[in-house]
């Protein structure tokens, strides 16, 4: 199998100095292993995303010197591919329909007996409110609905442990180790479905790495903590498990993580005042 890299990003605001660094590690990666830098964009959530928001990526992607073959995967051209993989899980009694909102988590997981709320991947852990209602997995798929992944089921079509091989974080590549049995206490029963998309960003990048058939995934270290999620959901879809690289993330003078909304970090920014593609890359630290 060909060495295969990615960036994903979503066309839902100006790329940072953050992104520029990830697109720029993935290729450099793909590059040093004779292999493939790929591009996908990821616009599962068509309430957010903008056509020129996409052509700026592109842009600004092309002006960094990167390069991409094509045509590129739009989560959104995808949508088939992801309910086909939610009504397998439907089937085996893997997913059940969630009818609560934020609100009603953060009341639940408040609550006095739950003791302090614990957060995961996704923020606070969902406190399963919804896990044990009657459910009929003969039933057609339920559209429209959020659905989640009921890990503790899940754990009976998965080995005793799940691992994956992490080459970003500390300076020798590790075997990151996880007993089945905790990892409902570490994410919760993640959402699969959400009511407007069809998807869900979890279930979609195991899906689309599996497609594009990327063997390495380069990504911040903030989605470290979510790798223990995919790596189940490839273990339940019978998808293989690549290499993940998690690298550090760029920040502010404040030692924030960059994000959209930081207009004055954005590639366009530092175009418009007549910075180099070499000066992005001092800056980012490559």
């Amino acid at each position: 199998m060909i060495f295969t890299t990615r960036f994903a990003p979503s066309p839902t605001g100006p790329l940072h100095l953050g992104h520029a660094y990830s697109a720029l590690f993935a290729d450099a990666l793909a590059q040093q292993n004779n292999g493939r830098f790929l591009l996908r964009i990821e616009d599962i959530d068509q309430s957010r995303a903008r056509q020129e928001w996409e052509q700026q990526i592109f842009d600004d992607l092309s002006w960094l010197g990167l390069s991409w073959d094509r045509p590129v995967l739009r989560q959104s051209g995808n949508l088939p591919r992801y309910r086909a993989a939610l009504e397998a899980l439907w089937s085996r009694g893997l997913l059940f329909v969630c009818h609560c909102n934020r609100r009603d988590i953060e009341q639940a997981a408040a609550a006095p007996q739950e003791g302090a709320p614990l957060t995961g991947p996704d923020g606070l852990i969902y406190p399963g409110t919804c896990r044990d209602l009657p459910r009929d997995t003969r039933a057609p798929l339920p559209s429209g609905k959020a659905l989640r992944l009921d890990l503790r089921a899940a754990a009976r079509h998965l080995p005793p442990e799940i691992s994956f091989e992490e080459k970003g974080k500390g300076s020798a590549p590790q075997r990151i180790t996880c007993k089945t049995e905790d990892v409902a206490a570490r994410t919760g029963d993640v959402v699969l479905c959400r009511r407007d998309m069809g998807t869900s960003y979890h279930l979609s990048v195991v899906l689309d790495d599996a497609m594009q058939e990327i063997t390495d995934v380069v990504r911040g270290e903030d989605l470290f903590d979510a790798t223990v999620i995919h790596v189940v959901l490839q273990h339940l879809l019978d998808l293989p498990v690549p290499v993940y690289h998690h690298h550090r993330l760029i920040r502010d003078d404040a030692g924030k993580r960059l994000a959209k909304r930081d207009d004055a970090r954005a590639i366009s920014f530092f175009r418009s005042e007549g910075a180099s593609p070499g000066d992005i890359r001092a800056m980012v630290g490559l």
